[in-house]
């Protein structure tokens, strides 16, 4: 189950990898000390960051079989996911507004660059993280062994 929860764990950076290059292409990093509800570069980035440092831990858990690196993963990855979900909160309020472009409220491009998340990526990133930090806290308690 251990490298089950690996397989996960690189999917779901795969599509965070995919929604951080939307981001970046549709100008987030200008727009991120812009005013309005919006994902900040520090969220987005600090998301990132530990989620990546959590794999280094899983994966040397694997390596290694180190019960305390296992917990320390999935404590890391907890909080990987109340950021994620956060994130996730700023998005779906964006969602159900109506574009200020489609009303002429605003200049072209001011919108907020997350908007162009797919939903379809955002919702498999959202699901398989969900899966990973369950297959990480069932190995971390020993279940399966």
């Amino acid at each position: 189950m251990k490298w089950v929860a690996l397989v996960t764990w690189v999917i779901t950076a795969g599509g965070g990898f995919a929604l951080l290059g939307l981001w970046l292409k549709n100008g987030g990093m200008k727009q991120s000390d812009g005013p309005g509800d919006r994902i900040r570069a520090t969220r987005i980035f600090t998301h990132m960051g530990l989620a990546a440092t959590g794999l280094v831990l899983w994966i040397i858990y694997v390596a290694g079989d180190s019960e305390a690196l296992a917990w320390g993963a999935f404590a890391v990855l907890a909080v990987v996911a109340l950021i994620g979900f956060s994130m996730l909160a700023i998005w779906l309020r964006q969602r159900s507004r109506e574009p200020a472009a489609a009303t002429g409220a605003a200049a072209p491009g001011t919108e907020p660059a997350e908007r162009q998340f797919p939903p379809a990526i955002v919702g498999a990133h959202g699901v398989i993280a969900a899966a990973t930090l369950v297959l990480v806290l069932l190995v971390a308690a020993g279940v399966g062994d």
